[in-house]
């Protein structure tokens, strides 16, 4: 992340008791990103997204914020077991990373604008505090998942 500004980007963590390969096989599987979106934006994965990801890879995902819409998405961090990132076509990075810990992996979720085409209009509708409550309650289920 040479050259991002820290300031951009939005992150929380929490320990799940879950090996980082059993989170990453969860997380690589976007199918499964429904189960544990916090924001109740993603419905779920169209029928011709892939059941595992690699980088480079794209996959599209039912949507509903108000009103239902599609989004196509390109792994663009890889690095399997320990760090996975998409970026949709708004240039903004949603990122995991996983750390082995005791009682589990701690695990970081990041919503990262640097690269965002419209900072000044996340800033305006404040999408990284919404962003980062609808984290907190995506790491609250993630968790669950593996309780």
């Amino acid at each position: 992340m040479a050259g991002s500004d820290p300031k951009k980007i939005v992150s929380v963590n929490k320990v799940v008791a879950a090996t980082p390969q059993q989170i990453f096989d969860l997380l690589d599987d976007p199918t499964r990103h429904a189960d544990i979106d916090g924001s109740g934006s993603v419905q779920a994965a169209q029928s011709d997204a892939p059941t595992r990801l690699s980088l480079g890879a794209k996959f599209g995902m039912d949507m509903k914020i108000g009103a239902p819409y599609k989004i196509t998405n390109e792994v663009v961090e890889f690095d399997e077991g320990k760090r996975i990132a998409w970026r949709h076509f708004g240039g903004h990075v949603w990122r995991y990373i996983l750390e082995p810990t005791d009682g589990g992996t701690l695990v970081t979720e990041q919503f990262d604008y640097n690269g965002s085409k419209s900072q000044l209009m996340l800033r305006a509708i404040n999408a990284p505090g919404r962003n980062k409550k609808s984290m907190i309650a995506t790491l609250d289920r993630l968790a669950k998942l593996f309780a």
